[in-house]
């Protein structure tokens, strides 16, 4: 079974991370979710946290 998108149809880019403020994801992750492998979808879905503690300590996101 294929890894589902993370998006929450809340596409915003703010500041200078170049990360949707939904799914904290960079727009070419986005274009490209479809053709990713698992391994690599877990990738970025596994370093969401990350992404969105960093967008928050930016004061890009609440």
């Amino acid at each position: 079974m294929a890894v589902k998108s993370p998006c929450i149809d809340v596409c915003a880019f703010r500041g200078k991370s170049g990360l949707c403020t939904g799914c904290f994801r960079t727009r070419d992750e986005i274009r490209a979710w479809k053709k990713m492998t698992d391994p690599m979808r877990h990738q970025i879905l596994n370093d969401r946290p990350r992404r969105e503690a960093k967008m928050k300590a930016a004061g890009s996101v609440r």
